[in-house]
């Protein structure tokens, strides 16, 4: 970020006789050169546009100074560069790469930035899905829903002939008293309760919701939602849906059977389900205190609840003897025992879900998804959008740009501090824009060819580069 120019100068001593000083006097410099990539990527995939045109702007076209593409820009762009609060956008409205990203460099009135401060972008994250008299924005919900799986879709040459879909509810903590605050004994605190679905890195939904419900709430409709969108444009995609025992529930695991879904659902264990391994934990201890290490067993079922299932289905059971204790585990499924046997299902297909934790951890560390300080819940379901829409650009910048670097594998934060924070010199004339960036950066070639593979995608997507 750009500072004001001060004439005072700072003494840090001398080195090989030479005196050491600094001062804030360089004039038009940025702290964040790096973003130039996270423009390009836009430019690859047009999410902002996309995401801008999931508002409706009723206000005085005549009078505005920001344009809601410029709002959106501007805020997805913040969060992917580490600006959390809409404070920081007080100072970000003057920095010019800011500017630059936002395709604005100049404001129409003197008393106005090229880009938006923290009062203007306040009011669009306090949008309503229908406008009123002091909110002129409003945003249609089921568009922005849909728009990270038609992403999702685009970022596929051809279809799969399978895809796995991770669903998991995780706690955002909260500090106040926003609407639908509730206490989770679980989680010791008070919170909402996020759904996330994930296709390997791919965010397909953020849902924000309450923490007085069960886990697996609105899964089934979040599920439909995503599996129609999908199967529209991939009719014959075989779809898993993979979680957690929170999800184990008849709803969900019946409408995957009557819709061509399958699942594979972690399994709360119960007196009833350790006594049908009894022998296996019997074995297991047996090989675990011959050998001194953790010893396991598996064992393959159908099972039924007393009342709350429908029907018998598949279960896996682990019986591990480990640390001188029983630790059993439990998955149901709807896969058949020819397409994966019970060690297979277990330690290769259901334990790889653990993945997808990783990628909220993203989510909610690296991008600020739990930044949920709004009252109403209406406003932190936006914020917990834009969160999502900045890991969406991200996660295309790592797969368009750095799929044969050594950032391939890196976490957002990672790519934010090597490869975003940058700092460069700015010059603007009347016929280019020059941001001269450090000569000693380390990641200086790996950024480089990034620029290079996210303009060829820009240029076959048909967008300028």
């Amino acid at each position: 970020m750009p500072t004001e120019c001060s004439a005072e100068r700072f003494d840090f001593g001398s080195v090989e006789g030479r005196i050491v000083e600094a001062a804030f006097d360089a004039g038009l410099v940025t702290s964040d050169a790096g973003a130039l990539l996270l423009g390009a990527t836009d430019r690859a995939i047009d999410l902002v546009g996309r995401f801008a045109n999931c508002f409706r702007d009723h206000r005085r076209q005549d009078l505005i100074e920001h344009a809601i593409g410029t709002l959106v820009g501007q805020r997805v762009f913040g969060i992917a560069l580490g600006y959390e609060d809409l404070n920081d956008h007080d100072e970000l409205r003057h920095d010019p790469l800011m500017a630059v990203l936002s395709g604005k460099l100049a404001a129409r009135r003197e008393d106005c930035a090229p880009v938006a401060g923290k009062s203007t972008l306040n009011r669009l994250e306090l949008s309503r899905e229908e406008p009123s008299r002091y909110h002129k924005i409003a945003y249609d919900a089921a568009a922005i829903e849909a728009l990270p799986v038609t992403l999702f879709l685009e970022a596929h040459q051809r279809p799969p002939e399978q895809i796995v879909l991770d669903l998991d509810a995780t706690d955002d903590p909260l500090h106040g008293h926003q609407e639908g605050r509730f206490f989770h004994g679980y989680y010791d605190c008070y919170c909402y309760l996020p759904l996330y679905v994930f296709c390997g890195r791919h965010l397909l939904a953020a849902k924000l919701r309450p923490s007085d419900i069960d886990a697996s709430a609105g899964s089934v409709d979040e599920g439909a939602r995503i599996v129609r969108q999908i199967r529209a444009r991939w009719p014959f995609v075989r779809i898993l849906l993979r979680a957690d025992s929170g999800f184990a529930r008849e709803a969900l695991m019946a409408w995957c059977e009557d819709n061509r879904v399958d699942y594979l659902f972690g399994l709360a264990r119960n007196i009833r389900l350790v006594a049908m391994i009894e022998e296996e934990l019997a074995a297991a201890r047996a090989a675990a205190e011959k050998t001194g290490r953790p010893a396991r067993r598996f064992k393959d079922f159908q099972w039924t609840t007393l009342d709350s299932w429908s029907q018998e289905r598949r279960v896996v059971a682990k019986a591990e003897w480990t640390h001188g204790e029983a630790n059993p585990r439990f998955v149901v499924t709807s896969l058949k025992r020819s397409e994966a046997g019970a060690r297979q299902l277990y330690e290769d297909i259901y334990c790889a879900r653990g993945d997808m934790e990783n990628r909220i951890k993203e989510c909610q560390l690296d991008l600020y998804a739990d930044r949920t300080s709004a009252q109403t819940m209406r406003a932190n379901q936006l914020r917990l959008w834009f969160a999502a829409m900045a890991y969406v650009l991200i996660c295309a910048l790592r797969r368009i740009g750095l799929a044969e670097t050594a950032f391939a594998d890196a976490t957002c934060g990672t790519i934010r501090l090597k490869l975003l924070k940058i700092g460069a010199l700015v010059r603007i004339s009347c016929r280019r824009i020059k941001i001269a960036m450090a000569s000693a950066c380390p990641a200086a070639e790996q950024w480089g060819r990034a620029a290079r593979s996210l303009a060829e995608a820009a240029k076959a997507r048909g967008s300028p580069a």
